[in-house]
């Protein structure tokens, strides 16, 4: 792979606020959705399934876990420089995943407490949830004197509009991803402790609980709606958001292998196995799921990823930027046609060999 270029110290906003990562494609994304057209969805066909998985939301099973204990109170001036980086960094991206999941969730509540209730209650349940992930994450950046301003995050991020049926795919996808990211990093850094240099892992078994909940919550919905399943479209649809969410994982993990590098873990193998583990998980929703053994699949998605780190060396170099948009189109030429090669590997159908509708 590439090398990374050096990244520069944290930028602030002012005194002990971190200044918000650039937006680009790799970065985390703000929804926002036809909320009538949520409101007026029918889920009758999935409602046993959503009423039993509200009822464990309102246990709320994991509401004494996410405390502060002693461990958290001590100084962590010992963790060196380059760890810190790419720990903040980490923090950053995973807090504004968590929190931008909140803001879909909490206005999905509020929209849809009228006509929908059994959903508005789902979606407030999982705002809860996420505000929690997002709370926790930022007060683990400031124990390295730095935070977000998540209300500076509200009013100035970009929100990208999704179509209901996109946002069903994206959110089951980012959901069970986000589940095998935190499971696998915590059954690791089990095996090598040495390598848990910060208490905030020994919350992820529990932490991707809720992710995978969330995750069944979606898989439910999408089950609901025959549309998103049991025609042509669907499977078109399924795969493109299956290749956009994996092209956008690999990236960003060979973007950021310093904090891989820092837990003990091999951030091309740390990768294969979240892709192929939600890979698998996505048959059980999706009508098609791409064919990640394919011998071409990882060689080309990895190229993709070696031509984005050359993006951004070419971004970071002292260029004019008309210099930059010439240096770069050769590089996003062959990330576009790998991608398309790649959607056009024959799929797996999961419907045929899951036998029957889930």
């Amino acid at each position: 792979m590439v090398n990374v270029a050096t990244k520069p110290a944290v930028e602030e906003l002012k005194p002990g606020i971190k200044a918000p990562t650039e937006e680009t494609l790799l970065t985390p994304r703000f929804y926002v959705t036809d909320f009538e057209a949520m409101s007026k969805m029918d889920i009758s066909a999935q409602e046993k399934e959503l009423l039993a998985m509200l009822e464990e939301m309102r246990a709320d099973y994991n509401r004494h876990h996410f405390v502060r204990d002693q461990e958290f109170k001590q100084s962590w001036e010992h963790i060196d420089e380059d760890t810190r980086r790419c720990f903040i960094d980490f923090l950053e991206r995973s807090c504004t995943s968590e929190f931008s999941g909140f803001l879909l969730f909490k206005e999905l509540s509020r929209q849809l407490k009228d006509d929908n209730p059994i959903l508005a209650e789902i979606f407030n349940l999982m705002a809860r949830d996420e505000a929690r992930h997002a709370g926790f994450l930022n007060k683990a950046m400031s124990d390295f004197k730095i935070s977000l301003d998540l209300s500076y995050l509200t009013k100035n991020r970009t929100y990208t509009f999704f179509k209901p049926e996109w946002i069903i795919y994206a959110v089951y996808l980012s959901e069970k991803i986000g589940y095998w990211r935190y499971i696998t990093i915590y059954r690791h850094l089990e095996k090598h402790p040495e390598h848990k240099f910060y208490p905030l892992f020994r919350f992820f078994e529990s932490w991707c609980q809720d992710e995978n909940r969330h995750g069944d919550i979606f898989n439910a919905l999408l089950r609901s709606q025959p549309p998103l399943w049991n025609n042509w479209k669907s499977r078109l649809w399924s795969r493109f958001f299956l290749l956009s969410v994996f092209a956008t994982h690999s990236l960003t993990v060979h973007e950021r292998a310093g904090f891989y590098h820092s837990i003990g873990l091999d951030p091309t193998e740390y990768d294969m196995e979240i892709i192929r583990q939600t890979n698998k998980t996505s048959a059980r929703a999706f009508p098609a799921i791409l064919d990640v053994e394919h011998p071409e699949f990882f060689p080309r998605i990895y190229h993709c990823s070696d031509c984005n780190l050359k993006l951004t060396e070419i971004e970071n170099n002292n260029s004019p930027k008309f210099i930059k948009f010439f240096q770069k189109l050769p590089w996003q030429w062959s990330i576009f046609w790998n991608l398309l090669r790649l959607y056009l590997i024959k799929p797996i159908d999961s419907e045929s060999s899951r036998g029957v509708v889930r």
